[in-house]
């Protein structure tokens, strides 16, 4: 489990067909304690440390994470977003991310205003879109962002991203048409399907309606 508020960048370098190594600069020490097992999110695609290296680990990325995720995409040496697991006790400052993919999003353009970057970004994959809602959050290459507006389907979104984020993050990196790792809020995930499957998924459990979500404030 993440919380989409990337720690640093690093690099990323492919070994053969699923291995990958994942280094950052000596001078970062937000990633130093890493054992083998960990979890570290890498542009949101949540990987197993296998081995440690001085400042960096390997990883083995799977047939579904390569073809789901841009991981399977990224020349050697490219700059990725990392993250660290959330341990417990520790803040929680953008929202829960489990660092497993939906599924891929396009840049479309990136306007910088007087105190923002205005990124929109294209979402061509409808079981993905779905999840897409004004105001709700979205986890865009591992980091927390708050949609700003979207169409009905959720094709199509925008995000109002800060300087800092922009500047420390590989936002800035994105060229329109390039591809980014999506992955939806997961409290939207349960949410729909208690909807979809109603009180016949579970007879003890209470009827999950539109009424019921909004008498207990989730709208």
């Amino acid at each position: 489990m993440f919380t989409g508020l990337v720690q640093t960048i690093g690099a990323l370098t492919p070994l053969g067909p699923t291995h990958l190594r994942v280094e950052w600069s000596p001078q970062i020490e937000a990633l130093g304690n890493l054992d083998e097992g960990d979890s570290v999110a890498v542009d949101g695609v949540c990987l197993t440390v296998e081995s440690c290296l001085g400042h960096g680990f390997i990883a083995t990325a799977s047939p579904e994470t390569l073809q789901r995720s841009t991981l399977g995409l990224l020349e050697s040496g490219a700059r990725v977003n990392l993250e660290d697991s959330l341990r417990v006790g520790s803040k929680i400052g953008g929202h829960f991310v489990t660092g497993h993919v939906d599924g891929l999003g396009y840049l479309e353009s990136a306007i910088a205003t007087a105190t923002s970057w205005e990124i929109r970004f294209r979402v061509p994959d409808p079981t993905l879109a779905r999840y897409i809602v004004p105001k709700g959050s979205i986890a865009v290459n591992g980091i927390s962002l708050t949609v700003a507006d979207c169409c009905d389907r959720g094709t199509w979104f925008t995000v109002a991203v800060i300087p800092v984020t922009y500047r420390e993050t590989t936002l800035q990196d994105l060229q329109p048409g390039q591809a980014v790792n999506l992955e939806g809020d997961i409290l939207g995930k349960y949410v729909e399907k208690f909807l979809r499957l109603g009180p016949a998924a579970a007879t003890d459990a209470p009827d999950i309606s539109m009424d019921f979500l909004t008498h207990h404030g989730y709208l």
